[in-house]
């Protein structure tokens, strides 16, 4: 019994040794409250607590990542979507964080769900899908506002994935089907009249100087020569030949 004290007594004392001294990381600060009214943030590194009448609170103030699952939104035209974001968030005033609110996460996830439908339903469809990175920044504004009374700074919210529906994603690929032909449609017509005025010039320098015609004919036979095999009758017009025509005339005559 008598070697049954010492050892009481070093246990007792590394209790409270124990308990009197914290380590906090470089990343870690300590809400301290003594007789449950705030005292002081501690930390980094070694801090010491009074056993019963102190009590430290640990805070983490690196970046915390919350992944909202899918939500299910109706748009400003009635339209039914599930959307999922990420909120990337850390805590700026611990003393806020430990006094104003009961759970900090908890209240910064419901609260990034409630903010998420409100503000996206305020969204038709197309403005939705083009308008994204705005509505990001719209959402980080609203809930940073909303949180910033528990001494939390919400860095950044990012919508990951728009789940459409099945029908909505086929009337979609219709629609953008037809965009596409319409511009096919456009560009055809755009390059028919853009050779149709280069036609037109052609013809009137062709009408201005009669010599470039019989230039194209010739170069034309030479291109049917070179590309076909088979027997080709061509008319020759009568410009070409009228030249020569007259020559022998002149010859017959002497």
């Amino acid at each position: 019994m008598q070697g049954l004290g010492p050892l009481f007594v070093f246990i007792i004392i590394v209790l409270v040794v124990t308990n009197t001294i914290k380590l906090l990381r470089e990343w870690e600060r300590g809400v301290v409250l003594r007789l449950g009214k705030f005292q002081a943030v501690r930390g980094p590194g070694i801090t010491f607590v009074i056993p019963g009448i102190e009590r430290m609170y640990r805070v983490n103030t690196r970046v915390i990542t919350v992944d909202v699952p899918p939500q299910d939104i109706i748009t400003k035209d009635n339209i039914t979507l599930k959307v999922h974001a990420v909120v990337f968030f850390h805590i700026f005033s611990p003393r806020e964080t430990i006094i104003n609110v009961e759970d900090w996460y908890a209240a910064t996830y419901q609260k990034a769900q409630t903010v998420l439908r409100n503000v996206l339903g305020q969204f038709e469809l197309d403005d939705l899908l083009a308008q994204i990175d705005s509505i990001n920044h719209r959402l980080q504004s609203i809930l940073d506002a909303e949180t910033g009374q528990w001494g939390i700074k919400v860095d950044a919210v990012e919508v990951k994935h728009v789940d459409l529906p099945q029908e909505m994603q086929r009337a979609m690929a219709k629609q953008a089907e037809a965009e596409r032909e319409r511009r096919s449609k456009i560009i055809a017509a755009e390059g028919e009249y853009q050779a149709s005025t280069r036609l037109a010039e052609a013809a009137d320098i062709m009408g201005r100087h009669p010599i470039t015609l019989q230039l194209r004919y010739l170069q034309t036979l030479s291109e049917i020569a070179v590309e076909n095999n088979s027997t080709v009758i061509f008319p020759l017009p009568l410009d070409l030949v009228r030249p020569f025509l007259e020559m022998q005339e002149r010859v017959g005559r002497v």
